[in-house]
């Protein structure tokens, strides 16, 4: 009876470290810098920190998106990507982020083809959690 109940409690401890697992790989954003003033990126961050990824997701869908094709002067100064539940589909949003000439705002278009101008405060915010650094260092 003690070795039954032994295998039942290690396949529930190792069902349940499997779901938080997966629980937490689907919690981080990947960013990429611009390297060389060209449309070359290297790997520069990975946020995996659960509240700071939470932060970053409730900015990017909040904000007030546009339906726009924008021509921007220069290559973005970041890419950022995070993985997106869409229903039982996984999907990884992708964006593409400049910080206006002013270094107040960020200015963010997805892969979708939307545009969005953040707030001083949201650009402060993402920035931050993006880059490690404060907006107004930069």
């Amino acid at each position: 009876m003690k070795k039954i109940h032994l295998i039942v409690m290690l396949v529930s401890l190792l069902l349940l470290t499997t779901g938080c697992i997966a629980n937490v790989r689907g919690q981080k954003i990947t960013i990429q810098k611009q390297v060389e003033s060209e449309n070359n990126y290297e790997d520069f961050r990975e946020v995996t920190n659960r509240k700071q990824v939470s932060k970053a997701k409730e900015i990017v869908e909040n904000a007030d998106w546009q339906d726009a094709k924008v021509q921007m002067d220069r290559y973005a100064d970041y890419q950022f990507q995070f993985p997106l539940k869409n229903g039982s589909q996984d999907k990884i949003a992708s964006y593409l982020l400049w910080v206006t000439p002013s270094g107040d705002n960020l200015e963010i278009v997805a892969d979708s083809n939307k545009y969005v101008k953040l707030t001083e405060q949201d650009s402060a915010t993402l920035y931050e959690v993006l880059t490690g650094e404060a907006l107004s260092q930069r």
